[in-house]
C-alpha cells in the first residue's frame, strides 16, 4: 500500500489546485500536501479500517439545552 494518500480538494477552500509538499516527515505522520489557493499546508494520514457495523452506531447527539448567565442568557 502506498504511504501517500491523495486528496481531491483543499479542507479549508475547496480548491483543488494542490501540490505534494516537499517536507519530509517522521515516518508514519503522514503526507504533506499544499494548497496554492490558499497557501496552507495540510498532512492526510490513513487511521484504519472501521469494524463492520460501526459506520452507523455513533452516538445520538444530546437534546439542546437553555442558555444559562455564563452562556450570555439570562439566569
Amino acid at each position: 500500500m502506498t504511504e501517500r494518500a491523495v486528496p481531491f480538494h483543499c479542507p479549508y477552500c475547496g480548491d483543488e489546485d494542490l501540490r505534494p509538499s516537499e517536507e519530509d516527515g517522521p515516518r508514519g505522520a503522514g503526507a504533506a500536501w499544499e494548497c496554492r489557493a490558499c497557501s496552507r499546508a495540510f498532512r492526510l494520514k490513513f487511521l484504519g479500517l472501521l469494524a463492520p457495523g460501526a459506520a452507523g452506531s455513533a452516538p445520538s447527539p444530546s437534546p439542546p439545552t437553555a442558555p444559562s448567565a455564563s452562556d450570555g442568557g439570562t439566569p
